[in-house]
């Protein structure tokens, strides 16, 4: 069989052989990988790093690459939005699995653990400012996962049918997926001091969290709604604005994910941490030791 060759405009390759977006190149890709969507929470994660052996930055994505207790590790910024997700998840996709020189997809699949870790706003009164989640199952409000192929088979459809019903959800928004996260890495990475619960992935901060400014939202009840939702004895804890793309995508490629986040807003008691970047250092070393 022959083999797939990715032409100049699918995989767009930069003059110095880094990715287009990233300015990675695949040597200075860790199998280990942590993301983060401050820029500037790159160099907060490489702080804890024992050595550092690449750095590179282009727009919103901060790469440094290092070691950690005999680990590399690679801590990426993916900047805020499932649509940033599709770019860094597949442009790490690329360093790992499609040989640059030959624009061709290796022979052996490279598996990559990714674990992002992120802020969110709480959503149920056992997720107060500070506390900590693990996302494992994601309801993505993006969209994104139903431009691919196989969406089916790595989410929960059953889920999603049961979170519509009870949203009486309005398809002009567009079809809502549940995207499930690696299930070991969400044992090792939460252990017994995190969280476990389902998160919703929103397309904004605003509107599609139920926030109401001068712009009225479409349904006043939404986030009532979403925090009444209950399957399989699990709840919806919080909202954030990445985790199903970065669950489904990471699957759709043969790879392993998870989103982990602080607490710093919770919309059930409308409370508020403005200054979580002084706290949020200890999850940074949870997921350091375990990943």
């Amino acid at each position: 069989m022959a083999k797939k060759h990715f032409p100049e405009s699918e995989l767009i390759i930069n003059g110095d052989g880094s990715c287009f977006h990233l300015h990675l190149k695949p040597e200075f890709l860790a199998d280990r990988v942590v993301l983060v969507g401050d820029p500037a929470r790159v160099n907060t994660v490489a702080a804890h790093f024992d050595s550092i052996e690449h750095e590179v930055s282009s727009r919103e994505f901060h790469t440094i690459t290092g070691m950690y207790k005999g680990k590399r590790i690679t801590c990426q910024s993916h900047g805020i939005g499932c649509d940033n997700i599709d770019i860094v998840v597949n442009e790490l996709d690329t360093l790992a699995n499609i040989d640059y020189n030959t624009r061709e997809e290796k022979p052996e699949h490279r598996t990559l653990t990714m674990v992002r870790i992120g802020t969110c706003g709480g959503l149920q009164p056992f997720t107060p400012t500070g506390s900590f989640i693990a996302s494992v199952k994601s309801i993505g409000f993006d969209g994104l996962l139903n431009f691919y192929a196989g969406r089916n088979e790595v989410c929960d459809l059953k889920m999603e049918e049961a979170f519509k019903k009870h949203m009486d959800w309005n398809p002009i928004k567009g079809a809502p997926y549940v995207a499930v996260a690696d299930r070991e890495l969400i044992d090792r990475i939460a252990a017994d001091d995190m969280v476990k619960g389902y998160t919703v992935a929103c397309g904004g901060f605003y509107g599609p969290q139920g926030r109401q400014l001068r712009a009225a939202v479409g349904d006043p009840d939404q986030n009532k709604k979403i925090e009444a939702f209950e399957y399989e004895g699990m709840k919806i804890c919080n909202f954030e604005m990445e985790s199903s793309a970065l669950a489904g995508l990471a699957a759709l490629l043969g790879h392993h994910a998870m989103t982990c986040c602080m607490v710093i807003a919770n919309r059930f008691t409308k409370k508020m941490n403005t200054d979580y970047k002084s706290s949020i250092d200890t999850i940074i070393q949870k997921v350091l030791d375990r990943i």
